[in-house]
C-alpha cells in the first residue's frame, strides 16, 4: 500500500501543503496567501510568525481536503523560497527583524563596495554565484548590523540564521538548526565542491560561523516533529530542497543536460550538469542541485526576478485584469502585442545581465495600444527572458537544448508555453502535476525515510499532460521580435543611473 508524504512548498506568495502518496499521486492540497511587507522601494519582506501560522493552516487544509489524518503522514518535505533571510534568538526563538526576501534589494550598496575590494571573483570561484543583493551572505550582514546589538549577540552563539526551510525545520522540530546543501549553496558562504561552509567567505562577508546552521543532505531524516498542532509527535522530516532544485528533481531531471523552466513569482532555468559543478561563461550560476545518497548533482541556473510578479503588477498596479487567470484571454484578442515590449525589470534584472538597478520599462505604444496589447507584451516578456536564459544556457552546455520541461502556476498559460516554443526553439514539455516543486520535496522525503528504494522508483511517476513544439510563429516574426527585445532590454539597463 502506497505511503502518505506531507511536503510543505513554503513560496514568496503563498504557502502549499500537498498531501501524496509515494506513487507521486495527489490526494489533497491547500495553500495559504502569505502577507508581503514593502517598507520601503527595492524593499520586500516577510514576517517569520505570520509564514509558520500560513504553514499550519495549509497542513490542515490538506489533510481535510484528503480525508487523512496528520496519524497517516508518514514522511515531511519541505521546499522554499531559497535566499529569503532571517535570523532568530536561539534561547527565544522568536525572529529579530522580519525575514528578508530574495527579491529585497537594499543590500546593493554593500555588493558594490564588495565588487571594488575585488571578493567578486573569490565567490564566483568558491561558491559559483555572482556577488548580488539576490543571494543570503549580504543580507545576514545587514541584519546582523543594523538590528541594535545582533552582532554582538551572534558573537556569543545567541543567534540562528535560516533560510525558511531552516525556520520551518526549527519550529517543526522544536528547535534542530539545520539546511540541506541545494539552500546553502544560495548563501554566498558554501564551498561548492566541499559542500561546507567556507572560512574565506565567511570573512570576505563578514558573517561569524557561529550563526549558520549545520549542512545536511536533501534527502534523509534530520528531526521529527514535536508539538506540531494537528500532527502527531515522532514525524520524520526527511526531505529539504530550495524550491527550484526541488522542481528539477520533482520532474524528474536526473540525467545530465534535463533542463526545467518553474515560471512562478520569478522564473528559473536549471539543467542538470552531473556530478561535478560546471562553470559558466555567461553569467550564469553554478548551484547544488542534491545530494541523496550515493549522489551529489550539480546545476546550471539562470533566474529572472520577475514572471508571474508582471502579471500580478497588471492586475494590482495597473487594474488592467481583475484576475491573474485572465491574463491568457485578454492577450488572445490580439494577433500580436503590436510594436509593444515590454521588459519586466520590476525589481531588475537576473541572468544573464545581473543588473539590480535596471527598471522595468514598455516600449513600443501608439495611440491604437489597449490593454490587450499589454497583456501579451507581458506574456511575450516573460518568455523572452527565458530565451536570453535558454540561449547562454545552450553556449554553457555546448549543445542546443532540444526540449525543456515545465512547471509552476504560469506554466497552464497555453498562450505563453507556446511564445515559449516558439522563441526558443525548443519543445515545452508540461506534466500534468504542475505543483513539481512540491512534489520533489514530497519525493526527497520518501527517499530519505526509506518509504522508496532510490530515484529510479519514482522517475516513471511523472506523466506529460502536453507539449508545445516551435512553428507557430514565422522564423521572420521571431528574429522581429527578438530584435526588438534586445534593444528594450538595452534601454533597461540604461536606467539604472
Amino acid at each position: 500500500m502506497a505511503e502518505t508524504i506531507l511536503a510543505i512548498d513554503q513560496g514568496t506568495t503563498g504557502t502549499t501543503a500537498l498531501l501524496l502518496d509515494t506513487e507521486a499521486r495527489v490526494l489533497g492540497r491547500a495553500t495559504v496567501a502569505v502577507p508581503q511587507h514593502f517598507p520601503r522601494p527595492g524593499q520586500v519582506e516577510h514576517d517569520a510568525e505570520e509564514i509558520w501560522a500560513t504553514v499550519l493552516e495549509a497542513i490542515a487544509g490538506a489533510l481535510a481536503k484528503s480525508n487523512r489524518s496528520g496519524s497517516e503522514v508518514r514522511a515531511i518535505g519541505i521546499t522554499n523560497q531559497r535566499e529569503t533571510t532571517l535570523l532568530w534568538s536561539r534561547a527565544t526563538g522568536r525572529p529579530l527583524h522580519r525575514a528578508i526576501v530574495w527579491q529585497d534589494r537594499r543590500t546593493a550598496p554593500e555588493c558594490d563596495a564588495l565588487r571594488a575590494r575585488g571578493v567578486e571573483p573569490l565567490i564566483y570561484e568558491r561558491a559559483g554565484l555572482l556577488l548580488d543583493p539576490y543571494f543570503s551572505g549580504t543580507k545576514i550582514a545587514w541584519l546582523l548590523d543594523h538590528v541594535d546589538g545582533a552582532r554582538a549577540q551572534a558573537l556569543r552563539g545567541e543567534l540562528a540564521f535560516g533560510t525558511i526551510d531552516t525556520w520551518l525545520i526549527h519550529k517543526l522540530t522544536g528547535g534542530a538548526h539545520v539546511t540541506d546543501v541545494s539552500n546553502a549553496s544560495r548563501t554566498m558562504l558554501l564551498s561548492l565542491r566541499a559542500l561546507e561552509w567556507d572560512d574565506e567567505l565567511l570573512g570576505a562577508l563578514d558573517v561569524p560561523r557561529a550563526v549558520l546552521p549545520e549542512v545536511v543532505s536533501s534527502a534523509g531524516v534530520v528531526g521529527v516533529t514535536r508539538g506540531v498542532p494537528g500532527l502527531p509527535d515522532g514525524i520524520p522530516i526527511a526531505g529539504i530542497a530550495g524550491d527550484q532544485q526541488a522542481a528539477l528533481f520533482g520532474q524528474g531531471c536526473f540525467r545530465v543536460g534535463d533542463v526545467k523552466c518553474t515560471y512562478g513569482t520569478g522564473a528559473f532555468v536549471l539543467m542538470n550538469v552531473g556530478a561535478a559543478p560546471l562553470a559558466s561563461k555567461h553569467r550564469l550560476l553554478t548551484t547544488v542541485g542534491w545530494r541523496i545518497p550515493g549522489e551529489v548533482a550539480y546545476a546550471l541556473e539562470g533566474s529572472a526576478f520577475i514572471a508571474g510578479a508582471a502579471v500580478q503588477w497588471l492586475r494590482d498596479g495597473l487594474g488592467i485584469i481583475r484576475d491573474s487567470a485572465e491574463i491568457e484571454a485578454l492577450a488572445r484578442e490580439v494577433d500580436d502585442a503590436g510594436d509593444v515590449v515590454f521588459v519586466p525589470a520590476l525589481t531588475g534584472l537576473g541572468a544573464p545581465h545581473w543588473a539590480p538597478r535596471a527598471r522595468g520599462l514598455i516600449a513600443g505604444l501608439g495611440r491604437d495600444t489597449t490593454r490587450s496589447h499589454l497583456a501579451r507584451a507581458a506574456l511575450e516578456g516573460i518568455a523572452m527572458e527565458i530565451a536570453d536564459l535558454v540561449e547562454v544556457m545552450s553556449h554553457d552546455a555546448g549543445a542546443p537544448i532540444a526540449s525543456m520541461r515545465v512547471d509552476g502556476g504560469a506554466s497552464a498559460n497555453d498562450l505563453l508555453m507556446q511564445t515559449q516554443a516558439d522563441v526558443t526553439g525548443t519543445s515545452v514539455v508540461r506534466p500534468r502535476v504542475l505543483e513539481t516543486t512540491a512534489l520533489g520535496a514530497g519525493m526527497l522525503a520518501a527517499l530519505g525515510a526509506g518509504l522508496v528504494g532510490s530515484r529510479d522508483d519514482i522517475a516513471g511517476a511523472l506523466p506529460v499532460e502536453r507539449s508545445f513544439v516551435p512553428g507557430a510563429m514565422s522564423d521572420e516574426r521571431v528574429a522581429a521580435l527578438r530584435s526588438r527585445w534586445k534593444t528594450a532590454v538595452a534601454r533597461a539597463l540604461l536606467e539604472q543611473g
